[in-house]
Formats: structure tokens, C-alpha cells, sequence
């Protein structure tokens, strides 16, 4: 089966972050750890972008109870892996390289990031596979 196309708004993702970071939450919940993230939102905006997010399929809720808890349906490394996926096909004609050696001559990486990636390229060098994304 083909990769699902992870389309969002950037304030859908912001909300969707929001339930990633907390789990399963109320609405309320939501807005304030966004709001303890310096976001702004109103309670009825936070509620639309939720509502929306069901819609599409990107969260579902338990209505079972007077506040309704929502949850994420996708987990953040699978909408990642999508939209990386996209950006790199649109910007670099599907060459993941040269995105690897633009985050890692701009310094982004950790240490810990870099010691990874030299694994994964040694192990790619032995002709290993990767299997964290089954290529």
C-alpha cells in the first residue's frame, strides 16, 4: 500500500502536536498547553481545528463522556515521514542526499543524531538494510 499523503494546515498540525505531546486530551487540555506554548487560541478555535482533524481522519474522540477526549490516529513520525517524503520530491526531485548534507553542514544535527547516521551509513556500507523504514 502507497504512502497516505499527511495534508495539513499549519495551526491543524500545531493542534495535532498538542495531542501528540499530551495523549489523550479534552479540548481544554489542548488549549492550555498550547497556550503554555505562547499560542493564543480561543476555546471555540481550538475545538474547530480538533473537529476538523476527526474529520480528515487524523484524530478521533471518545464521546462517551460531557467533555469529549480526543486522540491522535496517526503517530508524528508517520506524518514526518510523509511530509519529508513530499518535500523532498517537490524541492529536490526525490533525492533525499542532498536534504542529508544541508542538515548536516548547517550544524541542526546533535551528536547523537551524527553518531546514528554514521551507524546507518556503515551499516548501509556492509549492505545492511534499514529496517526503521523497510527500504
Amino acid at each position: 500500500m502507497g504512502e497516505r499523503q499527511y495534508e495539513l494546515a499549519a495551526a491543524e498540525l500545531e493542534v495535532l502536536r498538542a495531542l501528540w505531546d499530551l495523549g489523550p486530551g479534552t479540548v481544554r487540555e489542548v488549549l492550555d498547553h498550547l497556550h503554555s506554548r505562547g499560542r493564543k487560541l480561543a476555546y471555540t478555535t481550538v475545538l474547530t481545528f480538533l473537529t476538523r482533524l476527526e474529520h480528515k481522519g487524523f484524530v478521533t474522540s471518545d464521546k462517551s463522556n460531557l467533555a469529549y477526549v480526543y486522540k491522535p490516529r496517526v503517530t508524528r513520525d508517520r506524518v514526518g515521514r510523509s511530509r519529508l517524503k513530499s518535500l523532498v520530491s517537490e524541492l529536490y526531485e526525490g533525492a533525499a542526499g542532498p536534504v542529508v548534507m544541508h542538515l548536516v553542514r548547517s550544524g541542526r544535527l546533535t551528536a547523537e543524531e551524527l553518531g546514528e547516521l554514521q551507524q546507518l551509513i556503515e551499516k548501509l556500507d556492509s549492505g545492511g538494510r534499514n529496517e526503521s523504514t523497510g527500504d
